[in-house]
C-alpha cells in the first residue's frame, strides 16, 4: 500500500496537540475537505458529520504489565491512508431516516432510542444495510472501522489510558462508574449529585471531543468494528469460540476501566443490546 503523502507517516505519540491539529488540517487540505464535514445525501439532507483522520503510526494495545482478558500486547501500527470517521455514533434520527427510505421495520418488542441518542438494538447486518444505503446516497464508500482505525482515531495521538489522560472524570464520559476497577489506589471518582450514573445512553456530543473532534469515544455505547475476535471469547469458558467481533469504547453500563482506548470486548455477530451501537468510516481516495 502507498501512503497518502510523499512524507513518511509520523509517529503520532511524539506530537504535541498543536502538531496533531496541524496534521489533521493538512490532511483535510490535501484531500480538498474541511477538517469536519458532511457528505450530502441525494434527497438534499446531510449525512453524518465526519472528521478527517490523518495517516500516521501509533502504538495499539495495552502497555501495562497487567492486561484484562483479550487485550492486545502493544505494537506499532501504521495507518497508511487518510480516512474520515463519524464525529458521533450514528443517532436514532439518522438511522430512522434510512429506515424510512429503505422500508426497514423495527421489531416492536425492542427498546428504541430517540433523537440524538445513539441508535442501539440493531444487528451488524442492519448496520451494514445502513452503510450500504449511505454509500449509495453519497457516492462514497462507507463501512465500519477496523479495530486499529477505531483506536487510532480515539487516541488522537494520546498514549494514555484515555484521550484525556490516565483518569476519566464524570464530565468527560458517560460510564457506569468512575472507579478504576482493580486499581484501588485511584479510589472513587463519583461525587453525587454531579456524577450520578445516567443508566442509559445519552445524546451524542454532550461530552468533550478529543483533539481530532471525535465525541464519545469513551463510554455511552460500545461500538462495532469490522474485525473478528480471535480465539476464545470468554476467560471462564475456553470452548466459547465462533463468530464474535471486536467492539470498542465501553458504555454507560460498565465502569470507566472498560472505556480505555485499549479496552475491547467480543460481541456475537448478530447480538442486539441497549449499550451497543456503531460509528461510520468514510474512505478517502
Amino acid at each position: 500500500m502507498h501512503t497518502t503523502s510523499e512524507l513518511p507517516a509520523p509517529f503520532v505519540h511524539d506530537l504535541i496537540p498543536a502538531q496533531l491539529r496541524t496534521l489533521q488540517r493538512d490532511s483535510a487540505r490535501r484531500n480538498d475537505l474541511q477538517r469536519h464535514f458532511n457528505d450530502p445525501l441525494r434527497d438534499g439532507q446531510a449525512g453524518p458529520e465526519l472528521a478527517v483522520i490523518p495517516a500516521g503510526v501509533f502504538s495499539q494495545g495495552n502497555p501495562d504489565a497487567h492486561r484484562e482478558f483479550g487485550e492486545l500486547v502493544p505494537r506499532h501500527v501504521s495507518i497508511e491512508r487518510d480516512y474520515a470517521i463519524g464525529r458521533f455514533c450514528v443517532t436514532a434520527d439518522e438511522f430512522q431516516h434510512y429506515a424510512a427510505a429503505a422500508g426497514h421495520r423495527w421489531p416492536e418488542h425492542l427498546v428504541r432510542t430517540e433523537g440524538r441518542q445513539p441508535v442501539t438494538n440493531i444487528s451488524r447486518a442492519e448496520a451494514a444495510g445502513y452503510l450500504a444505503w449511505l454509500s449509495e446516497q453519497t457516492g462514497q464508500r462507507y463501512r465500519l472501522p477496523s479495530e486499529a482505525e477505531w483506536e487510532y482515531a480515539a487516541r488522537a495521538g494520546s498514549a494514555s489510558r484515555y484521550c484525556f489522560g490516565d483518569d476519566l472524570g464524570c464530565s468527560e464520559a458517560n460510564t457506569g462508574s468512575f472507579q478504576i476497577v482493580g486499581r484501588s489506589i485511584q479510589g472513587w471518582r463519583r461525587f453525587l449529585p454531579f456524577c450520578a450514573p445516567m443508566n442509559q445512553a445519552v445524546e451524542v456530543g454532550l461530552y468533550p471531543a478529543n483533539i481530532w473532534g471525535l465525541h464519545d469515544m469513551h463510554g455511552n455505547v460500545w461500538e462495532f468494528t469490522s474485525d473478528l475476535w480471535q480465539g476464545q471469547a470468554d476467560p471462564n469458558s475456553p470452548g466459547k469460540t465462533g463468530k464474535w467481533y471486536v467492539t470498542k469504547g465501553g458504555s454507560w453500563f460498565e465502569s470507566a476501566w472498560h472505556a480505555r482506548s485499549c479496552a475491547r470486548k467480543p460481541r456475537w455477530f448478530d447480538e442486539l443490546d441497549v449499550n451497543l451501537g456503531f460509528r461510520v468510516l468514510r474512505e478517502i481516495h
